[in-house]
């Protein structure tokens, strides 16, 4: 990166640990104070975030299902929800600080070698932390399968828990209850749809909404924008790229300007987005 970059994320079905090399990235959400960190962890969203650094940013994102993030930092997930924090803040079972693993990858000569150490860090960390239930990972397997369609009901029936258990459980080892989750994943599969031309009557009947108007208010809940606002944007964003988003051939992010009025047009709708923080 060689300029300022302002980005809005949206909610996905995963955990993020951002292992960083240098520079610190802002990362704004409504209603919490902005967090300045070199690495980032985030727990599941339901809600928009922006992202911004002043034009040098470099490291490796891993993403996560939530519940092998509760097995690496041992933390109730449902503390972590729609928060970024050092994770070097969460208990976890590295002989090393997340940061001294980060400037370790940062000092090796290529990608390979970082990615040889971090599988093989990887996979001590995930020995020594702290188990996950197999139903959890059982039930969520269920609910990423289904697109969220897959009632709470029928899903606790399924792993052999009450309703009831299964939101206890879902919230300590996912952060959101069964149902927050099934929205997100939902809201996932609509992106899909929408990005691949499906039209919003389409894919809100597909997705299990009840309308195209239900599938635009959980949208906007969740993107700060509605699918057409957030389409054009897309397209109306002078650095948007594929290889920017977060999960590979998905719409998960757009662009914004770094100043206020310098973008106007199809992304001026997005001025309420912009003061996030």
């Amino acid at each position: 990166m060689t300029r300022p970059r302002r980005r809005l994320e949206t909610p996905i079905g995963a955990s993020t640990l951002l292992l960083g090399f240098d520079e610190p990235v802002r990362i704004s959400r409504s209603g919490r104070a902005p967090d300045t960190l070199v690495s980032v962890y985030c727990g599941p969203t339901t809600t928009p975030a922006v992202g911004e650094h002043d034009g040098r940013m470099s490291g490796i994102e891993v993403l996560l299902t939530p519940w092998a993030a509760f097995t690496l930092f041992g933390t109730p997930q449902h503390e972590l929800v729609n928060r970024t924090v050092d994770p070097d803040e969460l208990p976890h079972a590295l002989a090393t600080s997340v940061g001294e693993l980060a400037a370790a990858l940062a000092a090796l000569p290529g990608w390979e070698e970082r990615f040889g150490l971090l599988d093989e860090v990887f996979a001590r960390w995930w020995a020594a932390g702290t188990p996950s239930s197999e139903r959890v990972a059982r039930a969520w397997a269920l609910l990423v399968r289904t697109g969220g369609a897959i009632p709470v009901p029928r899903l606790a029936e399924e792993v052999g828990w009450s309703v009831r258990h299964l939101e206890n459980r879902f919230r300590e080892q996912i952060g959101l209850g069964p149902k927050a989750a099934a929205r997100v994943l939902r809201l996932q599969r609509a992106r899909r749809l929408l990005a691949d031309g499906q039209s919003a009557a389409e894919t809100a009947a597909l997705c299990g909404f009840y309308d195209q108007a239900h599938l635009s208010g959980e949208f906007k809940a969740m993107t700060g924008c509605t699918p057409r606002e957030f389409a054009q944007a897309r397209r109306g964003s002078p650095a948007v790229s594929p290889a920017a988003d977060r999960l590979s051939g998905e719409a998960t992010s757009l662009v914004l300007p770094v100043r206020p009025n310098e973008w106007s047009g199809p992304g001026a709708h997005f001025s309420k987005t912009r003061r996030i923080g």
